[in-house]
């Protein structure tokens, strides 16, 4: 059995018409690009530079100001005491007593070692005796010579004897008082070379005196710094355990080294304790001129493609720039630099990932 289905000729156009009208209304929608929501031409730009702002590398800086800041000469110096002397005897004798030992400090006028005195107070009372007899001689004269019993000549003659006899009281005393020695200025005993019981002759060594207070740091400076310095300037030391003092430039010398072609400076430390050594190696730093620096942390120190030592910065267009510096001083809180604008932007962290020329997004330090 077959079921014939009818054709109805109205129904088949009312289908294409519908179907045309949703052709036409795809077309639209599809031409008015709308597809998938897709942005405007304006938004468009907005996205995409974003997104090229975020593909820049991070770096971090931080904006310094210059300040005035003395600039240093640093050079090694050494240490050497303000005096030093050697003690020798001014008379021989056997040593009876050593009143200081090796090491010790003494002030001005003590005893230091005493000598024996043997036949000294012997002599001194013959040498008095010796000055009696002339002076009563002497004075007999004068009463004759007035009276004219006694010539001129005569009188001279007792004058004489009587002047001989005093210059030898003055011998003895003198050789008495040689018997102890002591300390011409303060200092400390650096070392003694007798013990009590040794003999020694005159001039021979008994003991080293050194002064050292104040002490003197001693550098050489080239004939390129030695213009720029000044006597009673200011100046610094650091000896090798860290301590730090400040001194005075005392002495600067007008004849340089045949050899080194440098010149002697001389700085004046105060040292009341003695706690600083005469022989000791020690950072020297000295005020050569005023100029503009930044204090920054050592860490931002870069090195160009040359070698040079610099910092790298921002310009306006957060484009990296390479600044060549030169070190003022070196301090606890940091290094100063110069060379550089009175107000840089300084990459801080990151320096080492960037190129010159290169453009950065750059993460603002927070000011403590």
């Amino acid at each position: 059995m077959f079921l014939v289905i009818g054709w109805d000729p109205e129904l088949m156009r009312q289908s294409f018409i519908i179907s045309g009208i949703l052709a036409v209304a795809v077309v639209v929608w599809i031409g008015s690009g709308q597809v998938g929501g897709k942005p405007s031409p304006s938004g468009e730009t907005s996205q995409s530079k974003k997104i090229s702002e975020e593909s820049l590398p991070q770096v971090r800086v931080k904006t310094f100001r210059s300040a005035e800041r003395v600039r240093e000469l640093s050079l090694f110096g050494r240490t050497e005491a303000v005096r030093m002397v050697q003690l020798r005897a001014e008379t021989k004798g056997r040593i009876i007593e050593r009143a200081v030992k090796k090491g010790s400090t003494v002030k001005k006028g003590d005893v230091i070692v005493r000598l024996a005195m043997d036949d000294r107070r012997a002599r001194l009372g013959g040498a008095q005796a010796l000055v009696e007899q002339y002076r009563v001689a002497y004075e007999a004269a004068q009463q004759l010579s007035k009276k004219q019993f006694r010539s001129k000549v005569r009188l001279a003659e007792a004058k004489a004897q009587l002047e001989t006899a005093k210059t030898q009281l003055a011998a003895v005393k003198l050789d008495i008082r040689r018997t102890v020695i002591r300390a011409p200025f303060g200092g400390v005993i650096n070392k003694l070379s007798v013990n009590v019981g040794d003999y020694v002759e005159a001039k021979g060594k008994l003991a080293d005196l050194i002064d050292l207070d104040p002490i003197l740091v001693v550098g050489q400076v080239t004939e390129r710094d030695m213009g720029a310095l000044k006597l009673g300037a200011a100046a610094q030391i650091r000896v090798a355990d860290g301590r730090e003092r400040s001194g005075v430039i005392r002495f600067i010398s007008k004849v340089g080294s045949a050899t080194t072609r440098t010149f002697r400076v001389e700085v004046r430390v105060d040292n009341p304790k003695g706690d600083i050594s005469e022989g000791l190696t020690t950072e020297l730093r000295l005020p050569v001129q005023t100029v503009q620096a930044q204090l920054m942390s050592p860490s931002v120190l870069t090195l160009s493609e040359t070698g040079t030592i610099g910092v790298k910065s921002l310009n306006s267009e957060n484009k990296v720039v390479f600044n060549a510096v030169g070190m003022v001083a070196d301090t606890p809180e940091g290094i100063w630099l110069s060379g550089l604008p009175n107000e840089v932007v300084v990459i801080t962290v990151g320096q080492e990932f960037v190129q010159i020329g290169q453009k950065v997004r750059p993460l603002r330090e927070t000011p403590k």
